[in-house]
């Protein structure tokens, strides 16, 4: 009856918008003619709609019926063989839902097969240009710049990173670096590691030559950090990026609050290989972790922090660049380095697009031992304590620009009193997402200890990428 009265009414609005277009007219006589053709066409449409109802309702009654007896006698009759007759267009039959179950199951293999590109690696390529303006020489100003203008490439990195199969993935990044001071360029790979993605218990296993995770910023490539140079004690105490050739194993605890502890091992850690010499044994390799945590203060303020180890009982290194005291050679024996890292960062909800705040520090504390040699005399031991830190801000107040101030100190971890500070506004400028434009101008202050002199340098950092970018550039 629903159905009835629902034709009912849409018949009625056609005739009422009929005639109100007819009222518009002249012509009285032709205007009676056709609302009498009308309404005698209504009637018929109605009379013939309620003979279609009633039929169909009666049908549909009889098909009832007859399901009802048929169920009735299944409770005590074996079914009967099915009665080829025309299937009902409102009753779903057993062979119907068969088919759509074997579409549905047809739709689901097809989103598991694989597309032709599923298991290409994403490709990318990352540009990084410098302009420096330097008011010393090298190597007086000690930032591996020559003095005066210069414009250099300090990298371009291939990267590529995909899938292996369902448990691991993997990456490759390689670059070409050129040397500020000779510009000699060469070309390195800087990463090639296999990472798991299913292992059981929150473990993830690392292999091969990666960046070991210690600190905040020592596993960050150069062009990600917030400030154009890595801070001196960096460069110093762990020897730029962590590059290490070995084994990571990193566990996310199961409790509420997160916590992740990293541990591994590896023949290398910093940008100089470790002395390899005619046998490396285990007391020659290094050993490093990190135990962060997290946490949210509010909804737009957040609390990171961590701390470090790496060790390396018997490094074997040699530096004869050094010479503290009449000293002609250095010979390290014992690589100890602690590390503590905090970050704290406002991230608003609604526009942390166009507005955030960080505010990142790390400290570091050196403690290595050395085998020293004068000229003429014997080996003596000799360890040396060192400690080195830096702490920046950065503000961001729209997508494209923020800007910041960095404040380094380091003793040299051969010789602690050798004491440099320095300290670097700049400013960042985010074209785009593969675009970016960074001016810094840096003031280091180093003490008479170190054999260099004060500087003042301008830098203007130009960083593009074309295609995927693995790594990214991300807030530190």
């Amino acid at each position: 009856m629903k159905l009835k009265k629902i034709l009912g009414w849409s018949s009625a609005l056609c005739l009422c918008a009929t005639i109100a277009q007819a009222q518009e007219t002249n012509q009285p006589a032709d205007f009676d003619q056709r609302l009498k053709q009308l309404q005698e066409n209504f009637e018929r449409r109605e009379r013939e709609m309620e003979a279609r109802f009633d039929k169909k309702t009666a049908a549909q009654d009889a098909e009832i019926e007859a399901l009802k007896k048929q169920l009735a006698g299944t409770a005590t009759n074996p079914p009967a063989p099915p009665v080829a007759e025309t299937p009902s267009t409102n009753t779903v039959t057993p062979e119907q839902l068969k088919n759509l179950s074997n579409k549905v199951d047809e739709m689901v293999e097809a989103q598991k097969k694989t597309l032709m590109s599923e298991f290409n690696p994403a490709i990318g390529f990352v540009g990084e240009t410098i302009l420096s303006q330097q008011s010393k020489g090298s190597p007086q100003n000690d930032t591996g710049y020559p003095g005066g203008f210069d414009v250099f490439q300090r990298s371009v990195e291939l990267n590529a990173s995909a899938s292996v199969d369902p448990f691991a993935k993997g990456w490759v990044v390689i670059n070409g670096s050129a040397d500020a001071s000779t510009g000699q360029t060469s070309l390195d790979v800087e990463e090639a590691a296999l990472q798991t993605t299913s292992l059981p218990g929150n473990l993830t296993l690392t292999a091969g030559q990666f960046f070991g995770e210690f600190g905040r910023l020592s596993y960050i490539h150069d062009h990600e950090l917030p400030f154009v140079n890595r801070p001196m004690v960096l460069d110093q105490y762990v020897g730029g990026e962590s590059k290490t050739a070995g084994v990571q194993a990193s566990w996310l605890v199961p409790i509420e609050h997160y916590v992740n502890l990293t541990a591994g091992f590896g023949t290398q850690f910093g940008d100089s290989p470790d002395a390899v010499g005619s046998y490396r044994s285990f007391d020659a390799v290094n050993y490093f972790g990190r135990l962060s945590t997290y946490f949210d203060l509010s909804d737009n303020w957040q609390l990171e922090g961590g701390v470090s180890g790496l060790f390396n009982p018997d490094s074997g290194n040699v530096n004869a660049q050094l010479a503290p005291n009449g000293i002609t050679t250095l010979t390290e024996t014992r690589r100890l380095v602690l590390d503590g890292d905090l970050k704290l960062s406002y991230v608003p909800l609604r526009d942390n697009q166009f507005n955030s705040l960080t505010w990142g520090n790390e400290v570091l504390y050196s403690d290595n031992q050395y085998l020293a040699g004068n000229t003429g005399g014997s080996p003596f031991g000799e360890t040396v304590g060192a400690w080195g830190m830096y702490s920046y801000l950065t503000y961001k107040w729209s997508r494209s620009w923020s800007g910041g101030f960095l404040f380094e100190y380091v003793q040299n971890d051969q010789d602690s009193s050798a004491r440099t500070y320095g300290y670097s506004p700049y400013i960042t400028w985010a074209i785009s997402h593969w675009n970016q434009l960074r001016l810094q101008y840096t003031h280091t202050q180093p003490n008479s200890a170190t054999g260099y002199q004060l500087n003042d340098a301008v830098y203007l950092q130009w960083t593009w990428i074309i295609g995927s970018h693995s790594h990214g550039w991300q807030s530190h």
